[in-house]
């Protein structure tokens, strides 16, 4: 059974969605591709021990401490290739970032040498549908440039500097 709960954080509301074994869905209240593919209307709000593991986990992350993601049951319900994605940002480490084009080269890798345009990645990245805890805030444009996010750029510049990454001449609002 689906359940969801509404999480209140520094930078904004957040929805979590799961079942009771793994995490399908996090999203910032306004933000793009909120709900995925969910219905969330439809879905009662209510906790277990997932959601509440989570909001736990929310709790530490805001804190400014660095919870390790390894322990979340998650389950993004993904096409292969925007797992294979996902699956390394997962990887980027707290207060790192990493660019679209190291990300489609690493994909590319994973892929026998078959590109991946980094237009491809950034697809993924607007579609992610477990905010923060699969980090697409740490992706960056080339150079380190700062570039959208579903959430919106003020939303994840204040993610970065959360996490200490220092920001090239760019304003945290």
């Amino acid at each position: 059974m689906l359940t969801k709960m509404h999480y209140d954080s520094p930078v904004g509301g957040l929805t979590l969605l799961a079942r009771e074994d793994a995490l399908l869905g996090l999203w910032f209240n306004k933000q793009a591709h909120f709900g995925a593919k969910y219905e969330l209307t439809d879905v009662p709000v209510a906790q277990n021990p997932v959601l509440i593991r989570v909001s736990q986990w929310l709790d530490q992350y805001f804190a400014g401490e660095r919870p390790a993601t390894t322990d979340l049951p998650l389950a993004p319900q993904v096409t292969d290739f925007q797992r294979l994605v996902l699956s390394i940002l997962r990887k980027v480490p707290y207060g790192e970032v990493i660019s679209y084009k190291q990300i489609a080269d690493q994909v590319a890798l994973a892929r026998n040498g078959r590109r991946s345009a980094a237009r491809a990645v950034g697809g993924v990245m607007g579609h992610n549908p477990i905010s923060i805890i699969i980090p697409c805030h740490r992706v960056v444009g080339a150079n380190g440039r700062m570039t959208g996010y579903s959430a919106g750029l003020a939303t994840k510049m204040r993610l970065l500097a959360l996490e200490g990454v220092p920001l090239q001449g760019e304003r945290v609002p």
